[in-house]
């Protein structure tokens, strides 16, 4: 809501045409609910924001005009997602203010961010799980006509598919989609509300290289015609690409604000994380062991209720990294599912060293040392709700290290976390804080040190380094590289073809619930890579 406006007038620039209501302290203001409407300037002035425990901003300052690009830099848990929560109506600062166009505003809800032209897309998705694409578009949306909104809305989803060649089927429902189709619906949700400024967290985490230079050229028209974008990100390359200007956190204070211009991501990551970081990571030779898992034509049933994963087999061999590349919703969820016992496996086998262990269940498969880091690391890694200790020991519970068959020893249990907290650098006040209170980055190197910190034979890593800043991808990647060395059998899916290229070992590509190719180290090309993952190159059969 706005402030600071004479009586009677409009804050620039809405120009009134339909006029609605909004409750101020001082009484009532009219804004235009005009679609073209253009912001000229944002500033966040001396933020500050603190939860228990944790000082989230300290006396942050940011700005950002119309026709450009802000990139906001920081590693996990540095305050990114809290100051944009700030900007976006969700959190009230504790201190400090924000300006439009140099008039100070007050935002007691996102509703009133979205009137006044601010729209933002989330990490974690706020979607109805029970609803339909379709469904949530149209949930809060103004404008929509009071017959037939849902058929308004598939016409305009089709408009944006081809705009911004984000496509998603507007009558499946979002417990049925992949993570990245559910990302492509939130970036649908800010586009149908004609945001001015479009506050973006890591939008291209789940986009082939070609259409996120699709995306790219999209925000480039739009900063072109005077809207803002913030571009929230962990990837340097992408920052250097697409930014005007760039603004970095560390624990909470700024700690540069840069012209990309001229700008190194070597630069970039030392201000973020304070010490140098590798992008290169030494691959030493391991020699290959025997068979840790073995995947014979397996046929896997989908959500929708045809077959996702349609016939694929391979081996991954102890020592090796086994890289799967493809576009979100081919069959990679599925795929993993099938493996840790999550979903059936309607035709063919899997075997771990031997043991069938095609649907048997998920603590049986955990039992044999197969490890899982799953792709939605709040929905299935972790209980939110739970201590960091107590989640330490999700699926070992009944180990004899933690006690016996009745009663758990929780000293033990939390020398345990502790252990974890050390070993795999989590950043925490204590193993007493509950999960939820935790950054994206600590909760993910939570969920591998549990998972590796048993007798491992085989990691199941999907999207590990999803939404991670530099300094914990780094951390995630050394830590893979290191099982590797050890003798670990790991598959890795993943999205991110730079990550797939600096650790895999071998590398498929799946495309329709299918692998299209299997490909040999020395066989790695971005070029041909991309061309497989949309389908074009001929299907590759052999498994080994």
């Amino acid at each position: 809501m706005w402030a600071g406006s004479r009586e009677g007038e409009l804050p620039a620039p809405f120009v009134s045409e339909e006029v609605v209501s909004v409750e101020m302290k001082s009484g009532t203001k009219t804004v235009s609910s005009k679609n073209e409407r253009r912001i000229s300037r944002v500033e966040m002035v001396s933020i500050s924001k603190s939860f228990p425990n944790v000082k989230a901003n300290s006396d942050v300052n940011i700005s950002i005009r119309a026709g450009e690009i802000l990139g906001l830099l920081g590693e996990n848990g540095a305050g990114k997602t809290t100051l944009m929560n700030i900007l976006y109506g969700l959190y009230r600062p504790d201190s400090g203010y924000i300006k439009i166009n140099g008039e100070r505003v007050d935002f007691s809800s996102p509703a009133d961010a979205i009137r006044a032209g601010i729209g933002m897309v989330h990490q974690h998705f706020m979607l109805v799980q029970n609803h339909t694409v379709a469904e949530n578009i149209a949930l809060g949306l103004e404008g929509t006509p009071f017959l037939y909104p849902l058929r308004y809305v598939r016409e305009r989803i089709k408009e944006y598919e081809g705009l911004y060649n984000l496509n998603v089927n507007p009558d499946a429902y979002i417990w049925q989609l992949s993570a990245g189709e559910q990302q492509r619906v939130e970036i649908l949700k800010a586009l149908f509300r004609g945001a001015d400024l479009l506050i973006l967290d890591e939008p291209t985490s789940v986009l082939t290289p070609k259409e996120a230079e699709e995306l790219f050229v999209v925000l480039r028209r739009m900063v072109d015609d005077g809207r803002a974008v913030i571009f929230i990100s962990h990837k340097l390359e992408e920052v250097l690409n697409i930014c005007n200007r760039v603004t970095v956190l560390r624990n909470g204070y700024v700690t540069g604000n840069r012209e990309v211009e001229g700008v190194t991501k070597e630069e970039l990551a030392r201000m973020m994380v304070g010490r140098e970081i590798l992008f290169n990571l030494k691959r030493k030779d391991v020699k290959k062991g025997k068979p840790v898992l073995e995947v014979k034509d397996i046929h896997v049933m989908g959500d929708r209720g045809f077959y996702a994963v349609k016939g694929i087999s391979f081996r991954i061999y102890g020592g090796e990294v086994f890289g799967v590349a493809g576009v979100s919703g081919n069959g990679q969820q599925e795929l993993v599912e099938a493996l840790t016992g999550l979903r059936r496996v309607e035709n063919g086998s899997v075997f771990s060293e031997g043991i069938d262990i095609t649907n048997r269940s998920p603590h049986y498969i955990s039992s044999l040392g197969i490890g899982h880091v799953p792709e939605e690391r709040i929905k299935y890694g972790v209980a939110p709700n739970l201590t960091l200790y107590e989640n330490a020991i999700l699926k070992q519970h009944t180990d004899t290290r933690f006690g016996n068959s009745l009663f758990l020893n929780f000293e033990k249990v939390k020398n345990h976390a502790r252990y974890l907290v050390e070993r795999f650098e989590i950043k925490t006040p204590s193993v007493e804080v509950a999960v939820k209170n935790l950054s994206g980055g600590n909760i993910q190197k939570l969920i591998l040190g549990r998972e590796i910190s048993c007798n491992l034979r085989l990691l199941i890593a999907a999207h590990p380094t999803y939404g991670l800043d530099v300094g914990a991808t780094e951390y995630i990647r050394r830590e893979i590289l290191s099982l590797r060395e050890k003798g670990v059998a790991v598959l890795l899916i993943s999205e991110d073809l730079e990550e797939l290229f600096e650790i895999s070992d071998r590398l498929a590509v799946i495309f329709k619930g299918k692998f299209i190719g299997i490909l040999e180290r020395d066989e790695f090309d971005l070029e041909s890579v991309g061309l497989m993952m949309t389908g074009s190159a001929k299907e590759q059969s052999d498994p080994n």
